[in-house]
């Protein structure tokens, strides 16, 4: 159990990306007190730990009302998120949470809170995904539940402390210093993309484990 809830925070964590919201999320709160800009990362981190919430609450019932097995939601979440980590490590503009012309409606927001600070830039799809993978399998045993709950709880910690110190850490940073810890994060989060995709067709044909 210790083993699955670290693969779920390691994945978890590189998914939401707190380090590449910062540049983002600078830009959009351009003229903004601190104040504001803390104010907007609460709201928003809170939004989205309701929204997370949801998805781990309904998301294993749901799949099995639609018939859908966790091992072809594993192939499906694990394709995701190998193209978010490919997104990462060529560091382009990621498609895979926000387009241009929402991106660009963000911007023309004086309270980037709830959209497109809380969906999709922290609980976006992958995320989302991701929470559906973990929690789904874990609806029966209320232990494990708990844990993934917690690994949740640290991540967006985690991303709140990121946004709070979002100016000083893009000062000592920069975006180049950025790309290259997401490049990093983003060879780690390929890997285990491709173990998810394993894991869902061994799972799906078990003829392929022997």
């Amino acid at each position: 159990m210790l083993e699955q809830l670290l693969t779920f925070f390691v994945v978890f964590l590189v998914v939401v990306e707190p380090v590449g919201v910062i540049p983002i999320f600078v830009a959009l709160t351009q003229g903004s007190s601190e104040a504001e800009r803390r104010r907007m990362a609460r709201k928003g981190v809170f939004i989205a730990a309701l929204i997370l919430l949801v998805f781990a609450l309904v998301g294993g019932p749901f799949l099995e009302l639609m018939g859908i097995s966790i091992d072809s939601f594993r192939i499906f979440g694990g394709v995701l998120l190998f193209l978010i980590a490919l997104e990462m490590v060529f560091a382009r503009t990621s498609g895979s949470r926000t387009s241009g012309p929402e991106e660009e409606e963000g911007r023309q927001r004086s309270d980037i809170s709830v959209f497109p600070l809380a969906f999709p830039f922290i609980a976006g799809p992958g995320a989302l995904a991701t929470i559906l993978l973990s929690f789904g399998p874990a609806s029966h045993d209320p232990v494990l539940f708990l844990g993934l709950l917690a690994c949740v709880a640290v991540v967006l910690v985690i991303a709140l402390l990121t946004l709070y110190l979002a100016s000083p850490i893009m000062r000592l940073m920069g975006v180049t210093g950025a790309n290259v810890l997401n490049r990093l994060f983003g060879v780690v989060l390929g890997a285990l993309a491709v173990q998810f995709v394993i894991d869902g067709l061994r799972g799906s044909f078990p003829s392929i484990g022997h």
